[in-house]
């Protein structure tokens, strides 16, 4: 039985995924995940990940960005033995942190293809919209583990690609609405 890939993370009501905590796009609307009322019960879905995940992915700008934190952070400690992949093909080996646990460069959709065939559980990808986007291209995403914030920011990157395409059709998992207007959404991806 082949990985499942599953994409998580936050998106707000017109599709953006970027710049939830910071600026870093360089959007005047980044920050926008703090901004919405904290309500505990919202972020249920990130602590009932934890148990379900057997690796990491990512690319590398989200790399990059989590890499210096991730590891000495206690709200990711569970994540630090885990296996992680990073999908590139510019970063250098050099470039990986050393004290975050077993870390795979993978320079292609074909590598992405190669590790879910292989044994083990599901692999989480976290932020990396251009890397999500490329895998939902190449229908390698098996299911989003969503919440949408009920922000809409006109700018900002999407885990979802613009292009006409063939439709993808998905199945709802697992929907809960919050107080604070964020929504949760778990779909699988039909192949």
């Amino acid at each position: 039985m082949a990985r499942e890939l599953v994409h998580t993370g936050f998106i707000s009501l017109d599709g953006v995924s970027d710049s939830p905590g910071d600026t870093v796009e360089g959007h005047r609307s980044g920050g926008w995940v703090a901004r919405t009322e904290f309500v505990p019960e919202s972020f249920a879905l990130k602590g009932e990940e934890l148990s379900e995940t057997t690796a990491l992915m990512f690319g590398r700008r989200s790399y990059q960005a989590f890499a210096p934190v991730w590891p000495g952070s206690e709200d990711h400690a569970a994540y630090k033995d885990l296996p992680k992949y990073v999908v590139s093909s510019t970063l250098d080996e050099g470039e990986l942190v050393g004290d975050w646990g077993q870390i795979t460069v993978l320079r292609s959709e074909k590598d992405v293809a190669r590790l879910k065939e292989g044994e083990g559980g599901p692999v989480f990808i976290h932020g990396s919209g251009e890397l999500t986007r490329r895998l939902a291209d190449a229908d390698l995403i098996d299911r989003y583990n969503l919440l949408v914030f009920p922000v809409l920011l006109g700018a900002g990157k999407s885990i979802f690609g613009r292009a006409d395409r063939d439709q993808q059709n998905l199945r709802l998992r697992e929907s809960e609405a919050y107080s604070n207007g964020i929504v949760k959404l778990v779909y699988d991806v039909l192949h």
